[in-house]
């Protein structure tokens, strides 16, 4: 792994080039989820899961897609299901409720709209103590 590379610890930034496969990590207990890159436009999350994990369908305030890396899980937007598997997408709007269930061991890559105000421009001025 790149020396420049910050681990990711208590959900701080990573930096440099990452290899996205190798920052995979997968928990017995609940979902693992690595902050890749954090933009005042777009953040960018690796979301992994084991088989039968889930994160509950529930709305957020901001838009989303996902692309499943690798494994295979449903993902709900709204009243929608859809089974997705590795190389596909699906895009889920603001404030729509959205859920993933895994079916097979779970990598995915959420592009997120940036919250408002964009925490890098809180973290700039010191007003945010983001972990």
């Amino acid at each position: 792994m790149n020396v420049r590379l910050a681990a990711m610890m208590n959900r701080r930034l990573i930096y440099g080039r990452p290899d996205l496969t190798e920052l995979a990590e997968f928990s017995a207990t609940e979902q693992v989820k690595k902050d890749v890159c954090r933009t005042k436009m777009f953040n960018v999350v690796l979301v992994c899961l084991e088989v039968g994990q889930e994160i509950p369908p529930h709305p957020e305030p901001y838009d989303v897609c996902f692309y499943v890396m690798e494994g295979e899980g449903t993902f709900t937007v709204g009243d929608e299901r859809s089974t997705l598997k590795e190389g596909q997408m699906i895009f889920a709007p603001g404030n729509i409720a959205r859920g993933i269930r895994s079916t097979k061991r779970l990598t995915i890559l959420g592009i997120q709209e940036a919250p408002w105000p964009p925490i890098v421009d809180l973290q700039m001025r010191g007003l945010s103590q983001h972990r």
